[in-house]
This record gives structure tokens, sequence and C-alpha cells, in this order.
């Protein structure tokens, strides 16, 4: 069976430099060298082997003068403007090829697609074009072989828009994804076509951090959110509390405790001490003496913030006895600047939902109803859950984020190993809270250090991470390094593509130099859970996430109204839209 059928049209040239992986072919006419197009496919024939074939993607096209021969005197002539005839130029046609896989048959005779190269072409071999008829073969056979039980179609191949795109499902959250691409480039519909795609399966479980509200409104997923100042005293399954218990040691410290001050080791001290004795009493109240044995500082126990507050005052106005009467305790005024962060944060309204949430959200049993909200997946709706954080304010998102990730992996790490079921984290604007550690501030880096832990170790427990930024250059390295998979839509800004670049084998360069004059919703796609790097044009969702850009011409066009910004201040005040 002959998997391809080449006659001269298709005849590029011969090798005539091998190294590694990459390939430079010899061309030896103009009008075969005007075949060759940088991103196409070719096919060289392996050497002794019958129908087996290397496929590889033209990265560059050259032509180059020779300099310095003497003319032949049999040379062809072009006709100058005057009509003398001129000797023609003596050219060298160079294209570079990098090796992407190889073409055979297996043992029952049926055309097989591997990314392997068992072997690399001889000099002097035949360099084949991929067009027409072939190119729709070799295409037909890559989406044959994509399309699998456990295969996820993401859109069209941008060199045979007949052929379907497909990702290895398990490989693609195995191995961690990241999603990058400049603002508008299609970044939320690509999200968006993978989570209608996921939803249709009986039990997958994916968790989406929506910092915008973009995906609020997808009618096939779970929305929770994060409740605003507004909200604090309603009672809605959809709200979910983060009671301010839920938070390690590190996390509280980096909330309450600036670690520049001069009596910043005491106040660690004192509020660990009190946080530990006031953990210590529920559990004892409750008689959970198993709990009790393993307890640690950082162990998610209810705790009232109020007895802490009341300690630290008390050590921080204390006197004690003297030899002249009382005098000033040893903690006297060392905690003055605390207790003034603290009251006033767990005053404010915007922080409402960790250190306001109803008395329902202190109990012991709260905990599992809470993470039953984040992790369950058994009920309609519940595969894709979506989170919406647009009311926690910015200078704690980082750590919010980082504490509902820390809780996630935390509790399937101590899940049964059969009863674990696998899941994603979609990270959705993720440069906004997992930044380079470089220089940021403790809390910034408290979410960070979530975070690797999960791209590091996750995939041990079953949990994957899908990362999406316009901005991967600010994204930390560590978290980058671990996606095996890369989906890339239009990058116009120099340092994002560089970062994107260094993620790239280097053999594949060539290809990534097309990452700023992408279409919108188109792609490159890199990595293990795809057969061939591509340019993919993604499937636009059927439900598309509210991220659409405003058409400023359009709406300035349009006849003016009378706005009512008395109202927009009032619901800036009031910190409620409605």
């Amino acid at each position: 069976m002959a998997i391809f059928t080449f006659d001269t049209s298709h005849v590029l040239g011969k090798v005539r430099a091998v190294d590694t992986r990459r390939v430079d072919v010899q061309v030896n006419t103009d009008e075969d060298l005007r075949k060759a197009r940088v991103g196409q496919l070719i096919a060289i024939a392996l050497p002794g082997a019958i129908e087996e074939w290397l496929i590889g993607v033209i990265d560059r096209v050259v032509k180059t003068p020779i300099q310095g021969e003497p003319p032949d005197q049999n040379f062809e002539s072009d006709e100058g403007m005057d009509g003398v005839a001129l000797p023609r130029e003596s050219v060298l046609n160079t294209v570079r090829i990098t090796l992407v896989g190889t073409v055979g048959l297996t043992s029952d005779n049926n055309p097989r697609f591997s990314r392997s190269l068992v072997q690399v072409p001889e000099i002097d071999g035949a360099c084949h074009v991929l067009r027409d008829a072939q190119l729709q073969t070799f295409m037909a056979l890559l989406s044959a072989e994509g399309k699998t039980e456990h295969s996820l179609e993401i859109g069209r191949y941008t060199i045979d828009e007949k052929a379907a795109a497909y990702l290895d499902g398990n490989k693609f959250f195995q191995r961690h994804a990241s999603l990058l691409g400049s603002t508008g480039s299609g970044k939320s519909w690509t999200v968006a076509a993978i989570l209608e795609q996921a939803a249709k399966l009986p039990s997958s479980n994916l968790i989406v951090f929506d910092l915008h509200g973009e995906y609020r409104e997808l009618s096939y997923a779970r929305h929770l959110r994060i409740p605003g100042p507004e909200e604090l005293g309603k009672a809605d399954d959809s709200l979910l509390f983060l009671p301010y218990w839920l938070l390690n040691a590190e996390e509280l410290q980096a909330m309450f405790i600036d670690r520049s001050e001069f009596s910043a080791h005491n106040q660690v001290m004192a509020f660990q001490d009190i946080v530990v004795a006031e953990k210590k009493k529920t559990l004892e109240s409750m008689k959970k003496t198993d709990v009790l044995n393993a307890f640690t500082l950082d162990s998610p126990v209810p705790f009232a913030i109020g007895n802490v507050i009341a300690d630290l005052k008390r050590m921080n106005e204390e006197m004690v006895p003297g030899a002249r009467g009382e005098k000033q305790g040893p903690f006297y005024g060392q905690f003055s600047r605390l207790l003034v962060r603290l009251n006033s944060k767990v005053t404010d309204k915007r922080y409402g939902f960790l250190f306001q949430a109803p008395a329902v959200a202190h109990e012991y049993k709260a905990m599992a109803s809470m993470v039953g909200q984040l992790m369950d997946y058994s009920v309609s709706k519940a595969q894709i859950k979506v989170i919406d954080f647009s009311e926690v304010p910015a200078d704690i998102l980082p750590v919010i984020v980082g504490l509902v990730a820390r809780i996630i992996y935390q509790v399937q790490f101590w899940t049964d190993r059969n009863n674990r079921k696998p899941m994603a984290l979609v990270c959705d604007e993720a440069h906004m809270y997992l930044p380079k550690k470089d220089g940021k501030n403790p809390v910034e880096q408290r979410a960070i250090e979530n975070f690797e832990k999960i791209a590091k170790e996750g995939r041990k427990y079953g949990v994957a991470l899908l990362i999406v930024s316009q901005r991967p250059c600010d994204v930390s390295p560590t978290i980058l390094s671990q996606c095996n998979n890369v989906v890339s839509l239009r990058l116009t800004n120099g340092d994002d593509q560089a970062t994107v670049k260094r993620l790239m084998p280097e053999n594949l360069e060539g290809l990534m130099d097309t990452l700023p004059i992408l279409d919108i919703g188109e792609a490159l796609v890199v990595g293990d859970a795809v057969l061939l790097p591509s340019r993919i044009r993604i499937h636009p969702p059927k439900e598309k996430p509210l991220s659409a850009t405003i058409d400023f011409w359009d709406e300035w066009t349009k006849a003016p109204d009378k706005p009512d910004f008395a109202k927009s201040v009032e619901n800036m005040r009031r910190q409620n839209r409605s």
C-alpha cells in the first residue's frame, strides 16, 4: 500500500546537509523554489525503507547569489531592459527544514504517524512538497490518529481546513498546559471551547478561577462567587465564604504582620501562640483527641479571631509588678500597629467573606461543606465550577486564590487513592496572582508557592493546571516551565514572544516566529497532547464568554443620552451595582 504518490510537480530538491533534526535541501531551479512556503510540510524518503517517510516543516527559504564564479560559455541569459542579452546570475537555492516525525506502515499495513525520528535522511535524498491530494492524505491520517476515545477536538488545521485538529485529553491535562495570547486574540473563547466539551463528560471536574466575571453566564456550569460587601448577610448556595481560620500560619502572617517593623518577630511569636491556644480550645471542647495528637499550627480548625485580638490587646497594655510598683510588661506597646491592622481588616466589609462569614461557616463541619461546593462533580452542572473572584480586594487577591488552590490540592492529597478523581484548575488572568517571585511581597509569594507545588507535584495526585494569561513574561517561570503543552494565540509584545519561545524546543523556533501574525482565534499548539506542532484555527464555542471588546467608534456614533453619575457614585459607596 502506497502512502504517498509523488510526481515531478511535488519535487523540491535533494538533501545537501543533515544536522540531527534540521535538514538543508538544495533546489535546482527557481520554479521548484517557488513551491516552498514557510510553514509548509514536506516528505523525505528514508534510505533503504519501503514506504517510510520523514515529515518536516519548512523554516526558511533562501536564494543566495554565488560570487566570484567565472561565467560559463554556455550560460543561460535574461534579456535586459534595452534588449541586450545578460548572463543569468549564479545562485544557490536552499530550503531549511525541521523534522517533526515519521510516517510508515504498521505490521498490518496501515499508515501511522509518529513523533519519533529513528533515522535521518541520506545526502542526496529526494525531498517532496506535501500539497493537494498528498497533503490531504497526510492530514486525514493525522486527524484519524488524533480522534480517539480520549480526544478533544479543538479546531481545524490552518494548512488544511478540512482536517480536524485534536488534542489528547489525557496528555493535555496530565502534563499541565498554558494558554497564552494578547488581549483580543481569543483566549476566553478557547477556554470556553474546552470547557464546553469537558462539560459533556459524565464525571469531568474543572474549576475556573474567574477574575472578571467573564464566564458567569455559562449555562452548563455551577457558579460560585466570593461575596462582596452587599451580600454578607445573604444565605445563598452560590456564595463561597472563606472564613479566616482556613488560612495557614504564613498566610495569616502575610495578611496582618509587617516584617519591616522592629517588633515583627515578637508579633509573629505572640500571634502564633494565641492562635494555637484558641485552636486547641476548639478541639478540646469537641473531644477531638485524634486530631489533637496530630495538630499543627496550620491545621484548619475554627477559632475566634475576637479572642486573639483581646489577648494581643491585653499583652500590649499589660502592667506587671516591679521593684517600685507596677511597670510595663515585656510586650507593652509592641502590638499597637498589629492591633490597628487586625481591627481595620476584621471590620472592613471588603474582607467580609473572611471575617464576617455567617455563624454556620465557623462550625467544625463547615470545611467539608465548602469543599463539597468546590470539588463535588456528581450533581447536575457540577462538572464545571466557575468561581468569581471579582469582589476580592486586589491587595489580598493572590493569597485568596492561593488559599482555594491549596485547599483543593490538600484535600485531593489526603483522599484515598482509590476514591481520588482527577481535576483541573483553570487559572484565568494568571499574571495577576502568579507573578515572578523576585521582589514580590509576602502575600504574593505565598500564592505563587502554593501553585508551584501543584505544578511540580499535582499530577501525582490528579490535580492539573491550565494557565491562561495575556502576559506570559510576567508569570512565574517555574510554573510555566512545568506546562508541557502550550496553546499560544497571537502575541505582539516582544518579551511575551521571547518567553513562549523559551518554552519551546529549539527546533521549533521558526514556527514561533509566526506568533505576532496569527489571526484572531488562530493558535500555535505544541506539546505532548498534539501529534504535530501546528497552526490551528480554534472552534468558537456555542456559548461565548462576556469578554467582547467594546466597539468605541460605533458607540461614539450613537446619539448621546443623559448619564446618571449620581447613581454610579452611590453604587460605588454601597459597593453594589444593582
